[in-house]
């Protein structure tokens, strides 16, 4: 096998590194800078230029290398490449060819092209490690152009209302995507702490954002009426939000197509929105890959390798410890 999978990670005997690892290992390639796929402790990295910027942010003084998308680097016996995954910036499937056998690790991706994260580009291959996050039919993201308005819209009318819409987010991803989708016109942008520091790694490196303010001890709802506020979901409900007054909540994540989701969050909202694929995206992927054989990662892993078995792979399970996407506690829910 190209790639085997180990209790640290997947890892390649020609090559001797690990992909993305969850325990310290002598040497990481890492597809993006998501906490559960970069993690402190290897003794050198491998990651692409775009990606780098937010994993150093993340992680501090880390011994980490560069390289650039499609660039063919050996390592020992293995010829290794990063191609777009379309996640976040800088995030990037890995090629591992040994012997002329391909194999290629998904990490985390998307195939709508979200204006932001470099556009998913398929990868021919004989073996690919694919996400399942959302590997169920009942997952299906709406047009970008419907969401902003359906965002937009709820904004403006909290702002009429005299209410603070506090929108909630991950830093990385999913709150760049939103801010590129938010009309300015329409009020302030404020950004919890998190969300912003994040901000000012992407900006740095030309992506273009919409102009945001951090919230700080002396803002309120009066200094700046009729905001849009985005924070990282763990930040909604909190004592941090009691400044904002009159608020209206919402989430923005894949999970919001579930109506029990919703409830049990307790938001004004839900807007569904996904830095990952969802199902026809998934499919799609998988046959543009030309791939046999397919193992599945974090997600619905036992109904995803079912379906893809009945449409002739050779599909398994492997077990990780990647989070996929989650809001505090949830992370997988049966939509029966």
């Amino acid at each position: 096998m190209v790639l085997q999978f180990t209790d640290r990670g997947i890892y390649c005997p020609a090559g001797d590194f690990h992909i993305d690892p969850w325990r310290p290992v002598p040497r990481a390639l890492i597809t993006h800078g998501h906490a559960d796929h970069a993690r402190p402790g290897h003794g050198a990295y491998l990651a692409t230029r775009t990606a780098a910027p937010v994993i150093r942010h993340r992680l501090g003084d880390i011994p980490l290398d560069t390289i650039a998308y499609g660039e063919t680097r050996r390592i020992g016996d293995a010829q290794v490449s990063f191609h777009p995954a379309g996640h976040v910036p800088g995030s990037a499937q890995i090629r591992v060819e040994v012997g002329g056998e391909i194999w290629v690790a998904s990490g985390d991706y998307k195939t709508v092209d979200d204006g932001l994260s470099e556009p998913f580009e398929p990868v021919r291959c004989h073996a690919f490690i694919t996400e399942s996050t959302f590997g169920l039919p009942i997952y299906s993201w709406p047009d970008q152009a419907v969401l902003a308005a359906d965002i937009n819209g709820w904004w403006a009318e909290n702002a009429t209302a005299g209410r603070t819409s506090v929108l909630g987010v991950y830093s990385l991803g999913k709150a760049q995507r939103v801010l590129r989708l938010l009309d300015p016109s329409l009020g302030p942008i404020l950004t919890h702490g998190a969300v912003e520091a994040t901000n000012r790694v992407i900006r740095g490196q030309g992506l273009a954002l919409p102009d945001t303010i951090q919230v700080t001890p002396d803002l309120d709802a009066k200094t700046h009426p009729g905001a849009m506020v985005l924070a990282p979901p763990s930040a909604l409900g909190s004592a941090w939000m009691r400044r904002f007054g009159a608020v209206s909540t919402g989430f923005a994540s894949g999970w919001m197509r579930l109506r029990g989701v919703r409830r049990r969050r307790a938001a004004d909202r839900g807007f569904v929105i996904s830095d990952h694929a969802d199902w026809d995206g998934l499919n799609s992927a998988i046959r543009a890959t030309g791939a046999d054989r397919i193992f599945v990662t974090h997600g619905y892993t036992a109904q995803f390798s079912r379906w893809l078995t009945t449409q002739g792979y050779d599909a398994g399970i492997v077990e990780t410890d990647y989070g996929g996407e989650t809001l505090d506690e949830v992370t997988e829910e049966d939509p029966a």
